[in-house]
C-alpha cells in the first residue's frame, strides 16, 4: 500500500501480530488484547471519516458536471454523445470486490476520467467476467474516450446478453455515425425506438436518425426526425441547431432562422443555444453553415 495512512496502519497492525505470536504468558496477551482493540476502533474511525469525505467528493463530482456543462462546444464541433446518466451503481461485499470497481468506474465516467474509468472497469470484468453492468459502463467509457471500434465490441458483448437494451443499442448507433457506417446505425436506432423501453434512448435514437440523413443530404426525413426528437424532449437544444441545418440545406433559409431564434430561446446559458446564436450571427455575416459533421 502507498498511501501514508493505509501503510502506517499495516505496519502497526504487523507489529501487533508479532507480539501477539511471541506473547508467553496471560498479562502479554491482555496487553496485546487492547493494542488489538485500539487499531480495531483506530481503523473503524479512519472508515467512517473515510466514507464521510467519499459522500463529499460525489458531490464534488455533481458540482463539476455542472460547471462544465457549461461550456460552450466548438461552433463545429462533434455531435453529442449520448448524455451520460443513470443510478450510481451500489457497493456490494462480494468476494470478488467487482462491485467497488464497477462503482469506482460509474464515478470516474462521472467526472470525465475515461481513461481512468475503462483501467477500473477492465478490473472489475477480470474479477467478474461478463457481468453485464461493468460491460455496459466499460462500452460507455471506452465509446466517450473516442475507442470507437473497442466501444463497439464491448456493446455487442451487451447486446447478446441483454438484445432490448435500448441504451446500449444508441450508443452503438452514435458510434456507426461517428464512424459514418449509416446503414447500422439506422438498424440500430430504429431498433431502440420500436423497443421504447427507455425514454433517453427513444429520444437520442431520433435525434442521431436525424443526423444520419443529415449527413446523407436527406433533409425532408432529417427534419421529420428532428421534430419528433424536439416534441420528446424540448430541452434538447442541440435538436433545434441540427433542424435549423436541415431547414437551411433544403433550402427553407427562413425556417432555419426561426428554428435558431427558437433555439437560442430556449435556454440562453445552454451551449447549444450559444451554438444556434453562432449560426445567426453567421448566416448574417454571409458565411457557410457547416453541412458535415467532424470525425
Amino acid at each position: 500500500m502507498s498511501d501514508p495512512l493505509a501503510a502506517g496502519l499495516k505496519d502497526q497492525f504487523r507489529e501487533i501480530e508479532a507480539r501477539l505470536a511471541a506473547a508467553q504468558d496471560p498479562a502479554g496477551r491482555e496487553e496485546v488484547k487492547r493494542e488489538i482493540i485500539a487499531l480495531f476502533k483506530r481503523v473503524d474511525g479512519a472508515l467512517t471519516e473515510l466514507g464521510q469525505l467519499k459522500d463529499g467528493i460525489r458531490g464534488l463530482v455533481e458540482r463539476y458536471k455542472q460547471m462544465t456543462s457549461a461550456v460552450s462546444p466548438a461552433p463545429n464541433g462533434p455531435a453529442p454523445a449520448p448524455q451520460f446518466t443513470g443510478a450510481r451503481p451500489a457497493a456490494q461485499a462480494d468476494h470478488l470486490g467487482a462491485s467497488t470497481f464497477i462503482e469506482k468506474g460509474w464515478s470516474l465516467i462521472s467526472l470525465g476520467d475515461h481513461a481512468g474509468a475503462i483501467q477500473a472497469l477492465e478490473k472489475a470484468l477480470a474479477l467478474s467476467p461478463g457481468e453485464v453492468q461493468a460491460l455496459s459502463l466499460l462500452g460507455w467509457a471506452r465509446m466517450l474516450h473516442q475507442d470507437y471500434d473497442e466501444a463497439l465490441a464491448t456493446f455487442s458483448k451487451v447486446l447478446m446478453k441483454e438484445p432490448a437494451n435500448a441504451l446500449a443499442r444508441i450508443n452503438v448507433g452514435y458510434i456507426c455515425l461517428k464512424k459514418r457506417i449509416f446503414g447500422e446505425a439506422i438498424e440500430h436506432l430504429a431498433k431502440a425506438i420500436r423497443l421504447d423501453n427507455d425514454r433517453k434512448a427513444t429520444l437520442y435514437a431520433h435525434y442521431y436518425l436525424g443526423l444520419v440523413y443529415l449527413e446523407r443530404e436527406m433533409y425532408e426525413d432529417a427534419q421529420n426526425f428532428f421534430g419528433k426528437t424536439l416534441a420528446l424532449g424540448p430541452n434538447l437544444i442541440e435538436a433545434y441547431y441540427d433542424m435549423g441545418r436541415a431547414q437551411w440545406f433544403s433550402g427553407d433559409k427562413d425556417g432555419a432562422r426561426r428554428t435558431w431564434v427558437q433555439g437560442h430561446k430556449a435556454n440562453k446559458f445552454n451551449p447549444w443555444a450559444k451554438r444556434c446564436q453562432e449560426m445567426l450571427d453567421l448566416v448574417a455575416a454571409g458565411g457557410e453553415i457547416p453541412r458535415s459533421l467532424p470525425s
